[in-house]
């Protein structure tokens, strides 16, 4: 039995920057010299994307660029505590949250109170009563709803989430399961000069998606989450790393991670599609989460496809970013929405080294 996707929905913060005017604004803040300016703003136009939207930034007059004042020179050399970090999330991921899973339900044509099962998601806050109980007072949904949240799995998580909705959905055919993934990454900046810590900070943005599922056995029309794997890569636990500091929370992040994709991606991939009887030459489309260009081309050399084929993955990474967790639904709602071929295999890596794919049929 699978989880037959009704809706889906997606939401970023009101503001965004162009990635030349947050390098700008980065230098400001981060830089000492004339060089690490110059270093700052050539790694930044090498992450691949162009803007980038965030619960921090301001709006500003007279045609200047959206600035933040979160983070300031007389804060540094670490920024603001993980506790207001923290602050900031429990005021600010709800209405994220709220936007996207409201989408997701008109998407769906399914009012809140059918909803039976609540997911949530996200690894780049804490806070309770938290995000789960923000929707079922706000959207609002029936105080009898049953909750499950998914933390602090990175990346690859609205994957996770999918597999709880379709686990609710197998047990009760009647079940109507709402699974929300949000993420404030930009909470987490860091201002060390750290070359690794720079390549994440240009990397990462905010953003929210939901989606809305029932079990739906025999139905054919529509996308319907079929079946997922999980593998975890064999020495590869220090190629990737998500930990709270006193500072917010810090990610690590191998330059060697690409290549060990491009080496174990293909062989674990041919096993799992082999259960379902497929072949990576028969899979339709790919829904590959960005971590970072190196990442995509990886994956693609992996897989042996042209990279730009991969071409919602390189678009929703151009235009916001890295956002961890709700990245991947962004990603499957523009193939939804372009009835992109079937089956389609989605993708996306996390601190394990973990692998986590859904087919989508």
């Amino acid at each position: 039995m699978s989880l037959h996707i009704l809706g889906i929905g997606t939401a970023v913060p009101q503001h965004a920057i162009d990635q030349s005017d947050a390098a700008e604004q980065v230098a400001q803040v981060c830089c000492d010299t004339s060089e690490q300016q110059r270093m700052i703003k050539l790694l930044y136009r090498r992450a691949g994307v162009k803007t980038r939207h965030s619960v921090l930034l301001e709006s500003a007059t007279n045609g200047a660029p959206a600035h933040q004042s979160f983070y300031t020179r007389e804060q540094l050399p670490f920024g603001p505590t993980t506790a207001d970090r923290m602050d900031a999330y429990h005021t600010l991921a709800a209405p994220l949250a709220l936007a996207a899973s409201r989408r997701a339900l008109d998407d769906a044509g399914t009012s809140p109170e059918d909803v039976t099962h609540l997911v949530t998601v996200s690894c780049s806050g804490f806070s309770a009563p938290g995000v789960d109980i923000e929707l079922l007072q706000r959207l609002p949904l029936a105080a009898n709803v049953a909750r499950t949240h998914v933390g602090f799995m990175g990346c690859h998580a609205a994957l996770n989430g999918l597999r709880v909705a379709r686990a609710y959905a197998e047990a009760d055919p009647q079940a109507c399961v709402l699974v929300c993934a949000v993420e404030l990454c930009s909470l987490h900046h860091q201002y060390l000069w750290d070359p690794e810590q720079i390549v994440a900070n240009a990397l990462f943005a905010d953003g929210a998606a939901a989606v809305v599922g029932r079990s739906r056995a025999g139905v054919r029309d529509g996308w319907q989450v079929a079946s997922q794997g999980s593998a975890v890569i064999d020495a590869s636990t220090d190629m990737m790393s998500w930990r709270i500091g006193n500072h917010g929370f810090r990610m690590t992040l191998s330059s060697q991670l690409p290549l060990l994709i491009e080496q174990t991606l293909r062989p674990w991939l041919d096993g799992w599609l082999a259960e379902h009887d497929l072949t990576v030459e028969r899979v339709g489309s790919w829904a590959v989460h960005p971590g970072g260009p190196r990442i995509l081309d990886a994956c693609a050399k992996a897989i042996g496809v042209e990279s730009r084929s991969l071409v919602d993955s390189w678009n929703v990474f151009s235009e916001f970013g890295n956002m961890s967790s709700p990245t991947l639904l962004f990603i499957v709602e523009r193939m939804i929405r372009r009835a992109a071929p079937h089956p389609c295999v989605a993708l996306a890596f996390g601190p394990g080294i973990t692998v986590e794919a859904a087919l989508l049929a």
